[in-house]
């Protein structure tokens, strides 16, 4: 069912749904408690419950008051690499709408706002240049006018975009001089935002962004090698190692600097956000079991591990060997404890299977497929949303991602055990959809994005009242955006937005979300509430 985007069209369309079906019947269909309800009375006071986005899916003006060239400006002009030839380069025009995507947060009631800064807005040409003064401004701007509505800025330095000089000086990430830009960034930010910002990420997701541009090659600098791809240069089985690693330790290095010189005084807190999907074992047996273990060690621990305990899983070491490179015994010292918080984006959950005692071969028709199962860049896993020709969950509109509520609660209870109650923010969690462009959006798909939210948060309440010291929720996105190598093709957002005018519209889900924010129903709608 499509509907346009005027609010006269949305509005009838709901009342329609409501003569013809019941909220439970709407949210509640499925297994894997669907059905269950949440309010946001279960969740501590004080508990953040924001929106989330980033700066080159949103923002556009990629070329305006002195914002240099990012890898991912460069990346998109490539022809064949985005559908239907996307880009940043407009993207939700947020630049220039910020003010009144901000009141729509404010009307949903949100009280957290997650969003990251454009290296390339603020530092064109990082240690090579000066500071842009516009870039600050702009930034200035939204921080100050989220507070003014109750909304607390929650802000990270690095999401996936850099500018495109440190790429063509000496490779960005596989490069330790990243490092000291990355350092002299956080510090700028430090400086201009840091009175008024009190939770800072340091990156976004380093582990995921790792494995698309240097092992997978789907992400710039395209990098990557047989079997996972056929890259024009690139080492699948070395890089994504040596970029997490330079990762890490800027990570580190910006945080020893904010402890030492601005954390007492502007009384924030900073950690950094991982990938964090969960997996559950192929079958009973007991290899199986070990490689759901092994594949949790391989994609999150291989990030927090060194954050907490200062170096990188036992299991990592073991099957890697050599090719996994080794902190120093100082920088030991200087990553661990380096988070005040773990930051989790968290979409769905896999099947593994064991390929270190059988040889895996996964076939094409399997979007999760990457023929380097084998391997030990991999841990020897096969990953799959299928078992015995049935999904492990409803599929979302993203090839390969599923809706399995559980694994929230259990990769939260897995980070809380192992790094022993740190607090926890989930940073992102969202229902993609895939929806055709220019008449609407899809109102068949957003109910699924209501039942997928429900279930998810009743499941992260669960793991709260298990002990888990669990801080914030950020649904991705507050609205539809250039979602990286799917171009506009895949919608996260609460709003809609027009492609051609660019106009945002409410979709059901956002007035879902404003209502369970003051612990309301869908059957408390009124036919002409507004967002």
């Amino acid at each position: 069912m499509k509907i346009g985007t005027t609010k006269n069209s949305y509005f009838i369309c709901f009342l329609l749904l409501l003569q013809n079906v019941t909220a439970k019947n709407i949210i509640g269909q499925g297994g894997n408690n669907l059905e269950e309800e949440v309010k946001r009375s279960e969740f501590p006071d004080g508990f953040l419950f924001g929106t989330s986005t980033s700066a080159y899916q949103i923002e556009g003006a990629y070329i305006e008051d002195g914002r240099s060239l990012s890898n991912w400006d460069v990346y998109c002009r490539i022809n064949g690499r985005i559908p239907n030839g996307g880009s940043g380069d407009i993207a939700d025009d947020h630049y220039h709408r910020y003010l009144e995507d901000i009141d729509r947060m404010a009307s949903l009631g949100v009280n957290a706002y997650r969003f990251s800064i454009s290296w390339s807005r603020i530092l064109p040409r990082g240690r090579f240049g000066a500071v842009n003064p516009a870039g600050i401004r702009f930034y200035n701007n939204i921080i100050v006018n989220l507070l003014l509505k109750g909304i607390t800025p929650f802000v990270t330095i690095h999401h996936d975009d850099y500018p495109q000089e440190f790429e063509d000086r000496y490779g960005a990430w596989l490069s330790p001089l990243m490092q000291e830009e990355f350092v002299h960034f956080a510090e700028t930010c430090f400086k201009s935002f840091g009175d008024r910002v009190k939770y800072w990420s340091t990156m976004n997701e380093p582990n995921l962004f790792a494995e698309m541009a240097y092992l997978k090659g789907v992400f710039p600098p395209s990098h990557c090698s047989p079997p996972f791809g056929k890259c024009s240069s690139g080492n699948s089985d070395v890089e994504p190692l040596l970029a997490v690693h330079n990762s890490i330790l800027a990570h580190a290095k910006a945080v020893k600097l904010y402890r030492r010189q601005f954390q007492a005084k502007q009384g924030g807190m900073i950690g950094m956000v991982a990938s964090a999907y969960m997996y559950k074992p192929m079958t009973d047996d007991e290899a199986d079991t070990k490689a759901s273990t092994r594949a949790l060690a391989f994609h999150v621990a291989w990030l927090l591990d060194p954050l907490v305990y200062g170096d990188y899983p036992i299991e990592m070491r073991e099957y890697h060997g050599k090719k996994l490179p080794k902190f120093s015994s100082e920088e030991k010292r200087l990553i661990k404890n380096s988070t005040d918080f773990i930051g989790l984006n968290h979409y769905t959950t896999w099947f593994v299977k064991d390929c270190l005692h059988s040889n895996c071969t996964c076939t094409d028709t399997d979007v999760l497929c990457t023929h380097g199962e084998n391997r030990a860049i991999g841990g020897f896993l096969l990953i799959t949303g299928q078992k015995d020709g049935a999904s492990i969950g409803d599929p979302m509109g993203m090839p390969g991602v599923y809706v399995v509520p559980q694994g929230m609660e259990e990769i939260v209870d897995y980070v809380n055990k192992r790094y022993n109650n740190t607090p926890i923010f989930v940073t992102e969690n969202g229902y993609a959809s895939n929806e055709n462009q220019g008449g609407g959006y899809d109102l068949d798909q957003d109910m699924k994005r209501i039942k997928y939210h429900k279930a998810y948060l009743a499941s992260l309440a669960r793991s709260i009242r298990n002990g888990a010291d669990v801080r914030g929720y950020f649904i991705w996105s507050l609205m539809d955006n250039f979602e990286w190598r799917f171009g506009y093709t895949i919608k996260f957002g609460l709003y809609y937005v027009d492609p051609l005018t660019l106009d945002r519209s409410p979709k059901l889900s956002a007035q879902w979300y404003k209502n369970f924010l003051t612990n309301s129903s869908l059957n408390d709608i009124q036919a002409k509430s507004s967002i």
